[in-house]
């Protein structure tokens, strides 16, 4: 497969012939090198979307043929399922069982989503009070957009925001985090076969420099980040000079409250699944649990003995359940924190150490005594650190909303409970994004994903990605 850039329907080496290693995280070992995008680059790839956006070729494609294109791309990622899934574990680390279940099928399923939506895009026509005036909306694209991923599900979130843009008309520039360029670059190859007119689909690889020249670019109309809270706040920031539409899909601190009527067994099972999937590397991913104190003995110990039997190995090992994380700068970042949570009189009961001597692994963690001002209980940590804090009276459920909700993110958190008022009352005062009950924090492409304060702006997913993706042109018709 290319390793190169995608621009007007070609591949090319970078502009300066420049190239970026990216690495196998359980070996640490070189996969390949990939080509590096310059700023003519980024020019090249803006100037060839903007022709493409008025290229009847592409503009006037009627909804049928545009769908078609959608669904002939989900098929191609089901047929090249293996492949894909082989690279994402390859380069990302997940293990392979959760690239052939999980990431795989949730891309096919976004791109036959929105290829179902395409026939389905609508305005509204609206009683206006000027007499004789016929007033009707349209949904048109916004533009160019500027589709920057990250490292965690690289292509499943490519998926996320491509297929959207695309089902609504717009033309992209694809740009996947400079760790994990490879499910990427293999999916904008089988969009090309799938058929789609050159210059709607781009990709441009390399460091956080090519994403900040996309979102600089005057000739981009909209950018749809997700990534850290850090790096948003500058794109938002960025944006505002030229009044860029922005969705950004940023960190999270989801807290998982265990309430007294809770199955102990299932929340153990639950909280290791939501806290441990793809090594903690999940903006929704568990990580502080609020534990009734009555049973939190019994909480920590099952949680603590399912942590330390998690097979820990490379995601091609079938054996495997939880892999590496991606990087020796986030591993030591991880390790930073719990030994900063250690120095603020936090214990580890299990875990606290790096698991392998090669390979970025870390093993699960499970810290007792955390306090809601502790750093553990208040940063992103994005890996397989699990919290327990407790509280003494669940009648009081106002106390127990306010610190789950005393925290700057907001995308996701859970709830385990037997009694389905108190599933209700919480969920309604937790202000996040999407509230789990009994459950894992797994999106669907028809339900709305995104963040409270800090974790983001706007929805992905659902209805909200087409919203995201158009601007609604209001026509006023005098009858008179």
């Amino acid at each position: 497969m290319p390793k190169l850039l995608y621009i007007d329907g070609d591949w090319v080496p970078g502009a300066a012939g420049a190239e970026d290693p990216t690495y196998d995280p359980a070996t640490e070992t070189l996969i390949d090198t990939v080509a590096r995008a310059e700023q003519s680059d980024v020019d090249a790839a803006v100037a060839a979307a903007r022709r493409a956006l008025s290229d009847p070729g592409w503009r006037d494609l009627v909804p049928r043929d545009r769908a078609a294109l959608l669904f002939r791309l989900a098929d191609l990622v089901e047929a090249d399922a293996d492949e894909l899934a082989r690279l994402e574990t390859l380069d990302q680390g997940q293990p392979l069982s959760i690239a052939r279940t999980v990431t795989v099928p949730m891309t096919a399923d976004h791109f036959r989503y929105y290829a179902g939506w395409v026939t389905k895009i609508q305005g509204t026509v609206n009683p206006v009070s000027t007499p004789d005036t016929l007033n009707y909306t349209r949904r048109e694209p916004i533009g160019v957009c500027g589709l920057i991923t990250p490292w965690n599900f690289p292509l499943s979130i490519a998926s996320w925001k491509l297929a959207p843009a695309l089902a609504t008309g717009n033309t992209t520039i694809l740009k996947p985090a400079e760790q994990t360029p490879l499910s990427t670059i293999r999916l904008v190859e089988l969009a090309e076969r799938a058929g789609f007119p050159r210059g709607v689909i781009n990709l441009l690889t390399g460091d956080g420099r090519v994403g900040k020249a996309i979102v600089d670019h005057p000739g981009v109309d909209k950018i749809s980040f997700t990534g850290s809270t850090a790096v948003g706040k500058e794109i938002a920031r960025s944006a505002a000079d030229t009044l860029k539409r922005v969705t950004l899909e940023l960190g999270g601190k989801a807290p998982s409250i265990i309430t007294r009527s809770a199955d102990i067994d299932a929340a153990v099972a639950g909280n290791l699944g939501g806290a441990l999937l793809n090594s903690g590397q999940v903006c929704a991913a568990y990580t502080r649990f609020y534990v009734d104190e009555r049973r939190v003995d019994e909480f920590v110990g099952k949680l603590a003995a399912g942590a330390a039997a998690v097979p820990i190995g490379p995601g091609s090992d079938p054996g495997t359940q939880m892999g590496p994380l991606v990087s020796a700068e986030h591993l030591a970042h991880v390790s930073g924190l719990v030994d900063v949570a250690r120095q603020q009189q936090a214990e580890v009961v299990t875990g606290g150490i790096r698991a392998r001597d090669k390979g970025w692994f870390y093993a699960p963690t499970v810290l007792t005594g955390v306090t809601d001002d502790m750093r553990i209980a208040r940063e992103e940590v994005f890996g397989p650190v699990l919290s327990v804090l407790t509280y003494s009276d669940e009648d009081e459920l106002s106390s127990l909303v306010a610190r789950a909700n005393d925290t700057d993110y907001g995308l996701a958190a859970a709830v385990w409970t037997q009694d389905l008022r108190t599933a209700h009352r919480l969920a309604e005062g937790i202000r996040a994004g999407s509230v789990f009950v009994n459950g894992l924090p797994i999106p669907d492409p028809a339900a709305p994903w995104g963040g409270f304060k800090s974790s983001g702006l706007g929805r992905e997913m659902s209805t909200g990605a087409i919203d995201a993706f158009t601007e609604v042109k209001s026509v006023f018709v005098n009858l008179a």
